[in-house]
């Protein structure tokens, strides 16, 4: 499966990659205009060659409000996103909408044949999944899911160092993916994220998502897994009604893996954690040391092994180097330039994300080991 790697520098590089294409300026359409876009916008808008054409949403207020700030005249303001991948004037779109429209987005861009940023869980389902790949593979266009987190430079440097042997062969690793949000105490009321019929899963989808695609650029593929899920809270608020609402999906995932590669993994993930804000982490260990990183620490991470001199156990803090530091934005911009870096999570990766998925919610149904080889 192609995009499991990445192995080249960043910063000035993939400035360079995005110039060897330059001569024309990308114009984009954004569908969907909440946080998490504003993101996105501000991202991309400090590229040299990259404009907001066109954006889309169903609040007008949020239309007028984006469309004001960076200048879009109101014919290119669009409240149906079928009609801004349809736009002339879009070049490549990127999708930042909830879970259930993930994959009518991506069959629309494929196509019309515009190459597209889209947030990830790849799909609601693995159904949609299937149904998107068969597509693509008649209808391929440059395509990327985001993934973020392969960009963290801590992610980044020990993915180099496991390329370079610096703790030889990994035996195993965990992730977990913690954060507190919808822990009882807070009273989170009953939102989209909660709603099987948007999401498809709720904690998995959401955070075990970051922690596959962190599994699969460190590791590579998944030989076989098996897994638990939970719903914590079975009862929230819905905000509109005041009424309790059924929650139908997990607040908490945990599962066992083997790697292709012979390493076992170990991850769990909740947004029941109370304390952590945004905590994904990994610890490796390897017949000749240990590597440990996490968003907590974005920049830096901890190498441990033994001093083939002394004996003695030594602890050390690297930082990632400037140079190699990358962002999903200028990764976009060199894929659309027509040269995208060997690492970018492109649309193979979300396939298989998806597929790792399904497999771990079947082996919580059927309560056995799923093998996905």
């Amino acid at each position: 499966m192609a995009g499991f790697s990445i192995d080249r520098p960043a910063g000035e590089a993939a400035d360079a990659q995005v110039a060897q294409g330059a001569g024309q300026t990308r114009r984009l359409g954004v569908v969907g205009l909440g946080g998490m876009a504003m993101a996105h916008i501000d991202g991309l808008l400090k590229l040299e060659g990259i404009a907001i054409s066109a954006i889309c949403d169903v609040q007008q207020t949020a239309l007028d409000e984006v469309g004001e700030r960076l200048g879009i005249p109101s014919e290119r303001r669009h409240t149906d996103y079928s009609r801004l991948i349809a736009d002339e004037a879009v070049d490549a779109v990127v999708s930042v909408t909830p879970n259930a429209l993930h994959a009518e987005v991506m069959r629309l861009c494929l196509l019309a044949g515009k190459p597209f940023l889209s947030e990830k869980p790849f799909t609601r389902t693995f159904e949609e999944a299937e149904e998107l790949n068969a597509l693509f593979a008649t209808h391929p266009v440059p395509a990327m899911i985001g993934f973020s987190y392969r960009y963290t430079p801590a992610f980044r440097l020990v993915k180099r160092m496991l390329d370079e042997g610096r703790i030889g062969a990994v035996r195993s690793f965990s992730i977990q993916y913690l954060q507190g949000w919808g822990a009882a105490v807070y009273k989170t009321p009953y939102v989209w994220r909660f709603d099987r019929n948007v999401t498809g899963t709720g904690t998995l989808g959401d955070l075990g998502a970051h922690m596959i695609d962190l599994a699969h650029y460190l590791f590579g593929t998944f030989e076989e897994l098996s897994a638990r899920l939970q719903t914590l809270i079975p009862e929230r608020t819905d905000p509109r009604t005041g009424e309790p609402r059924t929650v139908e999906v997990d607040d908490f995932a945990s599962f066992q893996s083997l790697m292709t590669n012979g390493a076992a993994g170990l991850f769990q993930t909740t947004r029941n954690a109370i304390g952590s804000g945004n905590q994904l982490e990994v610890s490796i260990f390897g017949d000749e040391g240990t590597l440990m990183a996490s968003t907590e620490r974005p920049e830096e991470i901890a190498w441990i092994r033994v001093d083939a001199e002394t004996g003695e156990l030594v602890r050390e803090i690297r930082r990632s180097p400037q140079r190699e530091r990358l962002n999903q934005w200028q990764d976009f911009a060199a894929m659309l330039a027509g040269v995208p870096g060997p690492g970018l999570p492109d649309f193979a990766v979300g396939y298989e994300n998806q597929r790792v998925l399904e497999a771990i919610v079947r082996s919580h149904e059927e309560k056995r080991t799923i093998s996905l080889r």
